[in-house]
């Protein structure tokens, strides 16, 4: 059976050459009864090759056991995978056949098999080697005749080096090993998995199915999915039931996506958190934060200054202060302002409370409170530019400390709650909060 007609049997996909690479392997190896380890990330579709090697195996019309390992509690998990005995421990009212017992003749598949415990993995070793195992609370030597198919998402070797897995356990599980590429790394595949999440849950849910626009599916290609295609079905579902129209663009989209504004308002690339340097990026993403939250503050200043101007407003001594710091090369702006002054009404006549675009000019207020308006103009102007930045840096970490201590009054203390605001991670801001001595 050629990669085509496996992918349309188990559902698969996509047309990555790496993925395609891995179906051929796990087709190829079926036959073959040796034992199969297959990696990749959380979320990746690691699943789906145990069922094709026992798919294509001799072992197809015998049973096929799937066991998450990490979803067994440590003290439970001997008796959950070799069975037990009556009486063997407390609660233990009858004899148990486990999962090796229930595969006999079949495959067994054991998800994240990383977390398995030291003794266990003894044990899992015996079986490799022998085809033997004990059952809990018994002396009694059992056989059993089962494939094991492993996966993981952690890093068996360093696992080893660190001393939570055995070397001889990895080496015996490794007679083929799998590689499953992530979805970041599937990037032309992303449009196609979106439309067919979207369309079975549609169809199964009765709803009308969403479509995207280009921009939205640049949006997609764009993101990192550090939970890969797990998480792109659950943002998929989410855009079905929440999208506001049937046709999503790219700014619906990133309502979806987590923590993907700061990288494409900074204008930087999104890095994958596995390989970046402690607290590194998110030091860097809630710079750029708060640089272009001052130049945003400036442009809505300007385009405030200049609608109440044009609409017969009239400004303080204060605020052409504002706006010659703001125009430092116009040499006429008291004649601009003087123009456009209504002589009926008292240079300091504006109803901050009243005035029509109230609310967004006291939010500008508090903001420009936080430093020298003629810093802002200095950084606003070029935000990018490396020395600009270094020079400023006191000035940039004291309005840093100030957002961070506004969004925590706002939101009444709730840390989570802020660093959502922020659009950081709660780790960052904790360390954030110490730094800053805000915690006193």
């Amino acid at each position: 059976m050629d990669v085509a007609e496996i992918k349309s049997r188990f559902g698969i996909i996509g047309n990555d050459a790496e993925l395609n690479h891995t179906i051929e392997t796990a087709a190829a190896v079926a036959p073959i009864n040796l034992s199969v380890l297959v990696i990749g990330e959380s979320g990746s579709g690691k699943e789906v090759f145990p069922q094709i090697i026992h798919a294509f195996s001799p072992r197809k019309h015998k049973p096929y056991v799937a066991v998450n390992c990490g979803a067994i509690p440590e003290g439970t998990i001997d008796s959950e995978l070799f069975g037990h005995e009556k009486g063997a421990f407390t609660g233990a009212l009858s004899e148990r056949r486990g999962y090796f017992e229930e595969a006999d003749g079949g495959t067994i598949f054991l998800d994240e098999i990383g977390e398995l415990p030291l003794a266990t993995q003894a044990k899992l070793l015996r079986i490799l080697e022998k085809g033997e195992y004990m059952r809990v609370g018994s002396s009694v030597v059992k056989k059993t005749d089962v494939r094991i198919v492993a996966a993981t998402n952690v890093e068996l070797e360093k696992a080893i080096s660190n001393g939570r897995f055995r070397e001889d356990l990895f080496y015996r599980l490794n007679g083929i090993m799998l590689r499953v590429p992530p979805l970041r790394k599937r990037v032309n595949d992303i449009p196609a998995l979106f439309h067919k999440f979207t369309s079975d849950f549609a169809d199964k849910n009765h709803i009308p199915q969403v479509r995207t626009s280009p921009d939205a599916i640049q949006v997609l290609k764009e993101y990192s999915w550090p939970g890969n295609v797990r998480q792109l079905k659950n943002v998929a579902e989410q855009a079905t039931v929440l999208a506001s129209e049937r046709v999503i663009s790219g700014a619906e989209m990133l309502r979806f996506i987590p923590d993907i504004q700061d990288s494409k308002t900074s204008g930087l690339a999104v890095v994958d958190g596995s390989n970046s340097s402690s607290g590194f990026n998110s030091d860097r993403d809630l710079l750029y934060k708060v640089l272009f939250d001052m130049r945003r503050d400036v442009t809505d200043l300007k385009q405030l200054v200049l609608s109440m101007l044009s609409n017969g407003g009239s400004i303080s001594p204060d605020n052409i202060q504002i706006l010659e710091r703001l125009y430092p090369n116009s040499h006429n702006s008291h004649d601009v302002v003087r123009d456009h002054q209504p002589a009926s009404i008292p240079p300091d006549s504006i109803d901050y409370d009243q005035h029509p675009n109230s609310q967004h000019l006291q939010q500008v207020r508090i903001r420009r409170q936080m430093v020298d308006a003629e810093s802002i103009k200095t950084v606003a102007d070029d935000a990018t530019d490396a020395p600009i930045i270094e020079e400023k840096s006191l000035s940039i970490s004291d309005n840093e400390k100030e957002l961070i201590r506004k969004a925590l009054e706002r939101n009444k203390g709730s840390r989570r709650k802020a660093a959502k605001e922020l659009q950081i991670s709660e780790r960052t801001l904790y360390r954030k909060i110490k730094d800053y001595e805000l915690d006193e």
